[in-house]
Order: structure tokens, then C-alpha cells, then sequence
């Protein structure tokens, strides 16, 4: 299908139109987003992404003709795995933020896929009719948000009735590496904290069945994906390691510093810590967490 006719298409799949897609949730989601939206952050989430790529999305593919929606696709970062992935299904991909929305057309376009449309939309108020989907992908999203029950509560009114839903968060509470380091937990901390402040959660992976479970949905699958990071997988050392963890890390100093959280050397040492775990003999290790469930 080309993209003139899957644009089209959207409105099979129930779309009303870009009024319904902004609003007062959306406003707070967009202040809630801790990491920002620079240029900087941008690239972070590509390296962290194109590192993870079959950790997270090997055992994800949907079949032709189905109708996927990303929830929060950002800056297209997973989109263009799902693209790959599922080369006919047709994905429909949503964030709150026009830039992000923007930035992600222009991947998928450049990278040539003509099966996902793009939309602006808020997770709370999502311009699409009951069931008009079959699959919903959620990645990296629940985490930012203060409310992710009713998140997950509104997703499932637009999923089939059989459909699915998967989804993918982290868990800094899953830190650890070698060596150990007190102030590299300091830091790693002002992050988690942060986020709690701004309302969103990022020890939120461990807590996804629960989540699924009071959103109502069924036959719950979690599965932990853990990285794993010692100096014979350069890869995931340069990727994972130094410019997806520990940048995102490094990339709250001055917000940790402001709030009172941790003075300038604490903060520092402990970023040098981290990057101390990516030499000859350091070892890193972080869980991610894959949920794949059902609407009843």
C-alpha cells in the first residue's frame, strides 16, 4: 500500500480528525518528559534503540493487513523497527509531541517504508473509535507518565476485543556493574528521582503485570530482557553502556544540580564511575521488561 492510501485508510481505522488530539493531558505529558527534547536526547535515543534493536523486537511482528498503533512513538526511534518488522501491516504511530511526530515521518520516510501514518495525539484522548485496532505497541511510555493504568484503560477501548498489547519499559532499579560505585548511584538516582518529581515512574518495568492486570487485560506474558555489558561486546559498550545509560544520566546534571539533589563533584564523580565500568575490565548490566497481553 502506498502512502497516499494508507493516509487514507486512517479512516477505516476510525480517526476523527487532529481537533481530538490535543488537550490538557498532553500538555502535562509534554513537561512530564524528563530527558527534554534536544537534539542531544535525540540521538541518545537512536543509539539506544539501534543497540537493543533484537533484545526487544525479535519475537515482535505483526501480520499483513492488521492495524498496529505505536502509543508514543517519539522521534521514531522503535517506529522504524516495527516498520521493518511488519513491512504489511499498516501502523499508525502517535506522540504528543509535533516535533517528535515530525522528526519521525522524516526517518521512516528517508528510510523509504509506506506502511506507517504519523498523527499528532494525546495517550488520554486519542482521536480513533472503539476496536479500531488489533495491535497496540507501547515503548519507553508508561514510564513518563503519572496515571499509566488509566493510559493503559484508554488504549484498550481502541484495541479489538482479541487483540493485543505489548509493552516495553525499563528499570533503573535494575543497575548494577563493576566497579561498584557509590557515587554512580548517587547520579543514577537524581534521575529516578526526577522523574518521580515530574510524575512518571522509571523503576516501572517491574511493575507491569500488576499495571496490565488492573487495566483489565489478559493472559499477561513479562518477560525480563536483561543487557548485559563486558569489554568482549564493543557494541554494546560504545552503544549501550556509554551513549544510551550513561549519557541519559549525565544529560539530568544541571536539572539534579538545581533541585538540590546532589552537589556538581558528587554528580560528576559518579558520571566518571559509570564510564569507568565501559574500560577493559568493567562490567554493566541493566533489565529491560516485555510485556505482551490481551483484551477479553
Amino acid at each position: 500500500m502506498d502512502k497516499k492510501r494508507y493516509e487514507k485508510a486512517l479512516g477505516e481505522a476510525g480517526f476523527r480528525g487532529p481537533e481530538a488530539a490535543t488537550g490538557h493531558e498532553g500538555r502535562s505529558m509534554s513537561k512530564a518528559y524528563v530527558h527534554g527534547y534536544d537534539y542531544r536526547e535525540n540521538i541518545r535515543l537512536q543509539d539506544q534503540a539501534s543497540t537493543l534493536v533484537e533484545l526487544l523486537h525479535s519475537d515482535t511482528a505483526y501480520p499483513a493487513g492488521c492495524r498496529v498503533l505505536e502509543a508514543g512513538c517519539g522521534v521514531g526511534a522503535q517506529t522504524i523497527t516495527l516498520g521493518r518488522n511488519s513491512p504489511h501491516a499498516r501502523i499508525t504511530s502517535v506522540d504528543i509531541s509535533a516535533s517528535s511526530v515530525a522528526e519521525a515521518r522524516k526517518k521512516i520516510e528517508g528510510a523509504g517504508f509506506t506502511n506507517v501514518a504519523f498523527l499528532q495525539g494525546d495517550i488520554f484522548s486519542l482521536p480513533f473509535e472503539p476496536s479500531s485496532f488489533d495491535h497496540i505497541f507501547v515503548c519507553f511510555v508508561l514510564e513518563h507518565l503519572a496515571r499509566p493504568v488509566e493510559a493503559l484503560n484508554c488504549l484498550k477501548k481502541i484495541l479489538k476485543v482479541g487483540g493485543t498489547i505489548t509493552v516495553i519499559e525499563g528499570d533503573h532499579g535494575s543497575t548494577y556493574f563493576y566497579p561498584d560505585s557509590e557515587t554512580a548511584h548517587k547520579a543514577i538516582q537524581c534521575q529516578v528521582e526526577l522523574q518521580k518529581r515530574a510524575g512518571g515512574n522509571a523503576n516501572i518495568g517491574r511493575e507491569l503485570y500488576p499495571l496490565l492486570t488492573a487495566a483489565g487485560f489478559t493472559s499477561i506474558h513479562v518477560s525480563p530482557r536483561m543487557v548485559y555489558v563486558d569489554s568482549s561486546k564493543p557494541q554494546l559498550v560504545e552503544g549501550f553502556t556509554k551513549n544510551t545509560f550513561t549519557a541519559m544520566i549525565e544529560g539530568v546534571r544541571q536539572s539534579s544540580i538545581q533541585a538540590g539533589l546532589i552537589d556538581e563533584k558528587t554528580f560528576d564523580d559518579g558520571i566518571n564511575a559509570l564510564y569507568r565500568t565501559a574500560e577493559t575490565d568493567g562490567v554493566f548490566c541493566y533489565t529491560f521488561f516485555k510485556a505482551i497481553a490481551a483484551k477479553a
